[in-house]
């Protein structure tokens, strides 16, 4: 099995030329479940020389043939807000995209595709697609483009005119091939492609992507980000398991702490009552230390 480049390294270097469209036409094929052709890269944050300018994340921004605006966006660092970030993205794209006195027929559809390498939200599945659709509250029915707007929009559905969003959650999958997507997404995981492997793009990832096939200047970049990246992880891992430990230390020290104070309480407590109807309140509280309202409560019980 040869050795293939990651696919945030050939999405950053290699996969921008049009010479080797196809092996992003395949992925996007696969997933989206149509004949994507891609007709231009367009500018994007990540369209950067060095790797280091956005370290850890790789964006590509397409433009296929139906002129729909593909990003894609490549996640290793865990991040709680990232659906936010999706959302800013798109947004971002739309407003960029939309030149002022255009008619907002004219923005652009904007699909999301976002290969995530940690657990993002709750679900058990490792492939999500979202789409805005409109409920009625009362009917339940679904809201419907009328012939007018069908014929104006060139779209039959509603959904189809706002942004659509696709997590992979490349840690959830049980590398298990079960459809040609699922052979793609075993590419991403491992960076390996199976004899038998039968998905759009994927024979061309195998040649185009070789280790062996980038020239020595190429090969070198290469192997200095993939020694970013373990380094990174261990870095992560590292300050992980000092939180922890110092977490479960300070645990241990607060449950103590709380556990003494609620300990010398009870004790007053005790004391307090052994001495209601013997001395004042007052009295008590000044033997004790608790407030005049604390031994009032302790007497009504």
């Amino acid at each position: 099995m040869r050795r293939l480049i990651t696919f945030d390294w050939a999405i950053k270097r290699l996969l921008r030329s049009k010479a080797n469209f196809d092996v992003l036409e395949g992925f996007l094929s696969e997933l989206l479940k149509d004949d994507i052709q891609i007709v231009e890269v367009l500018e994007s944050e990540s369209n950067k020389a060095e790797i280091t300018d956005k370290f850890n994340r790789v964006d590509l921004k397409v433009k296929d043939r139906r002129q729909q605006m593909i990003l894609i966006e490549i996640q290793y660092d865990r991040q709680y807000d990232y659906l936010q970030r999706m959302f800013y993205g798109v947004a971002k794209a739309v407003t960029e995209h939309l030149a002022e006195g255009q008619a907002y027929a004219d923005i652009v559809k904007v699909i999301s595709v976002n290969i995530l390498y940690f657990d993002l939200g709750q679900g058990d599945d490792y492939v999500y697609h979202g789409e805005t659709v409109f409920t009625g509250l009362h009917k339940q029915d679904r809201l419907q483009l009328n012939e007018k707007q069908k014929t104006l929009f060139q779209q039959t559905t509603v959904s189809a005119l706002y942004p659509e969003y696709y997590l992979i959650k490349i840690n959830q999958f049980d590398d298990i091939a079960k459809d040609t997507l699922d052979e793609w997404i075993y590419f991403l995981k491992h960076e390996e492609i199976k004899e038998h492997f039968t998905a759009k793009g994927l024979q061309a990832a195998r040649e185009k992507l070789d280790i062996l096939k980038l020239p020595a200047s190429e090969r070198a970049a290469y192997e200095r980000y993939v020694e970013d990246l373990h380094y990174q992880a261990s870095m992560f891992q590292s300050s992980y398991g000092d939180g922890f430990k110092e977490g479960i230390k300070e645990g241990i020290q607060q449950g103590i702490d709380q556990g003494i104070n609620q300990g010398r309480q009870a004790e007053k407590q005790a004391i307090a009552r052994s001495l209601i109807g013997i001395l004042g309140v007052e009295v008590i509280a000044e033997k004790t230390g608790l407030t005049r309202e604390a031994i009032e409560q302790l007497s009504r019980e």
